[in-house]
């Protein structure tokens, strides 16, 4: 492979905002992006465990900041946005990683715990690309990565509001591609299957449970984190630069079964 291709993936000079960076695939994201060559901004509520990534990202020779920022309320994400133009000048990518759910049939499921859901994988998403956008628009110039799930193609029982959730922000996703190609910013979305984290260990560390949820996986494993982190460099890099409004799916297979 030339040197031309390889340069393509490189992030050297660019500044990159990740949402949910202080733990599993957040961290995972923004610690691949670092090692790309990447400024990182670590976004999350957790401040000790945000400075734990941006660390990490440090030994790489690479800036990095621990930002943190409540997702649900708009003046804090507004706040971030300039702590990160006052950093580092401005934001060549945005990942919007942050997001969770319940596991709960819909019966059981109070306003607040489907409004809480909804708000924070898809309303959070709505308002820190709200936040960056002016600026990349001024600048002509962006990469915005959206995280969905497989969740947001097919269903699943018990997880109504994450599905719910997920499927939106594709459709998000691809308005926004459209609303912003005109500018020359690349909105796309990511839609991971399961993958062994800090929160789903337990689940995949059951004899039982695991291997029956495993069994779905036409690949026969769990997706790691770091099976995501080369496909977000492309994302974010200059090689996927014609890539707008697309559904990335990571699953092994599952969807495809």
């Amino acid at each position: 492979m030339s040197n031309e291709v390889l340069s393509k993936f490189s992030l050297a000079g660019k500044t990159c905002i990740v949402t949910g960076a202080s733990r599993g695939l957040g961290k995972t994201i923004a610690i691949a992006l670092g090692q790309a060559g990447a400024n990182v901004a670590a976004v999350a509520r957790s401040e000790q465990a945000l400075e734990e990534t941006a660390d990490v990202i440090k030994s790489f020779g690479q800036c990095a900041v621990a930002v943190r920022c409540n997702l649900r309320e708009s003046q804090s994400i507004e706040a971030m946005v300039d702590r990160v133009l006052s950093e580092f000048g401005k934001i060549d990518v945005l990942v919007n990683n942050a997001g969770g759910g319940d596991f709960k049939p819909l019966v059981e499921m109070s306003d607040d715990q489907w409004h809480r859901i909804i708000d924070l994988n898809l309303s959070a998403t709505f308002r820190v690309c709200r936040a960056v956008g002016p600026h990349m628009i001024k600048r002509r110039r962006g990469k915005v990565i959206n995280m969905s799930s497989m969740y947001g193609l097919i269903g699943e029982k018990n997880v109504t509001a994450y599905c719910a959730s997920k499927g939106a922000v594709i459709q998000f996703t691809r308005a926004l591609a459209l609303e912003w190609a005109e500018h020359n910013i690349a909105v796309n979305v990511l839609a991971p299957g399961y993958m062994y984290t800090e929160r789903t260990s337990s689940v995949f560390d059951n004899p039982e449970i695991g291997a029956r949820l495993i069994e779905r996986i036409p690949m026969g494993r769990v997706g790691q984190p770091d099976d995501l982190g080369p496909l977000l460099v492309y994302l974010a890099s200059d090689a996927s630069d014609f890539m707008t409004g697309s559904v990335i799916v990571i699953d092994g297979g599952q969807t495809a079964a």
